[in-house]
């Protein structure tokens, strides 16, 4: 165990300040030691320095290796372009680990959900490499999908499987269309999977992949695709589990990481203490799991399940009734999870 870990610590906007906020109590809880490097990124930091991501942020991060983030608002259509992408490019931050995990208290269609999406994170259309071909009446967006980034992607994705016991990987694609682009992300996938013979693989094109994850998700384990289905098919997944409340997200490099819920900044509920933390939570879980700290991540999932499962110290989009009197604020449910995650620790201890 690390005397200290010293975590790069964006609290966003929007929402994100108090759902990191609440992450941080739940963290600490653990009894590992924390320094919090805290670096504002976001709407408000455009106004104050000119920029929504500043040079301080990423220095930051490459020194501690490590950060947790708050959901930062993207504007749609124009605007800023989006931190999120731009840390992950700047940081070659590829892959893009969303976990969908079904948690009893959690209203969903489905139970028992065990999915992992890996989303390679840092070309295809999401490259960014677009412009007008007719000014107000076409514009052209172009597909980069290199062999390299597959191969590092789809390799992510079985040492994954292999360090998480997991049974398959499945590579999604649409190479029957695109058979340049996602035919090189298959073929990288299949030559990959060879060296893995521990793990089943197969494959399943994008359309196709989308219906048999609504009609048996049980049937799959590991995806792993490029970043456009990636972004879709996760958010897919999510719903199966329960909505974007309770996904969390990790973007992963070669000794760097950043950690953040999946769902977005939630701009109208700001500072009303509402909003559900439990994405924020599992994704500090998650960081702790990349520190080495497997106790304390267990401690922190086993909490979450556990309050989640009481349906008492919840917020109101957890409970029964939307408008139920009982559900509690953001940081008492934290509160509740810290509580817990602290008997757990000193029982292991003991």
């Amino acid at each position: 165990m690390a005397s200290k870990y010293t975590v790069t610590l964006i609290p966003g906007d929007g929402t994100g300040p108090e759902l990191v906020e609440a992450a941080r109590l739940v963290l600490e809880a653990t009894g590992l030691a924390f320094e919090w490097d805290v670096q504002p990124a976001g709407l408000d930091v455009l106004e104050k320095e000119g920029t929504p991501l500043p040079e301080r942020v990423l220095r930051s991060i490459r020194q501690n290796r490590v950060a947790l983030k708050g959901p930062i608002t993207t504007p749609v259509g124009s605007g800023f372009r989006s931190v999120n992408v731009a840390l992950r490019q700047e940081l070659d931050l590829y892959a893009n680990l969303r976990p969908a995990k079904s948690y009893p208290g959690v209203r969903s269609r489905y139970q028992g959900i065990d999915l992992v999406v890996v989303r390679e994170n840092t070309e295809d259309l999401y490259a960014g490499i677009e412009h007008w071909v007719i000014p107000g009446e076409a514009a052209e967006s172009i597909k980069i999908i290199t062999r390299r980034a597959s191969e590092r992607i789809v390799r992510f994705a079985f040492e994954y499987a292999r360090e998480n016991r997991r049974r398959m990987v499945t590579a999604v694609h649409k190479a029957n269309i695109m058979k340049l682009t996602d035919g090189l992300f298959l073929e990288v996938a299949r030559q990959v999977a060879t060296e893995y013979p521990d793990i089943e693989f197969n494959d399943r094109i994008v359309d196709n992949m989308s219906m048999q994850l609504v009609q048996r998700p049980e049937e799959y384990d590991v995806l792993v695709m490029p970043n456009l289905y990636g972004d879709i098919l996760s958010d897919l997944a999510s719903g199966l589990v329960g909505g974007l409340g309770v996904a969390p997200g990790a973007n992963i490099g070669d000794g760097i990481a950043v950690f953040e819920p999946v769902h977005g900044s939630a701009p109208k509920y700001a500072g009303q203490g509402k909003v559900n933390p439990t994405a924020t939570i599992l994704s500090g879980m998650l960081m702790l799991r990349w520190l080495g700290e497997e106790a304390a991540a267990a401690a922190v999932e086993a909490a979450v399940a556990e309050v989640i499962a009481a349906g008492e110290c919840v917020t109101y989009d957890l409970k029964e009734r939307r408008d139920d009197p009982t559900a509690v604020s953001t940081m008492e449910m934290a509160s509740e999870i810290a509580k817990r995650v602290r008997e757990r620790m000193r029982t292991a201890v003991a």
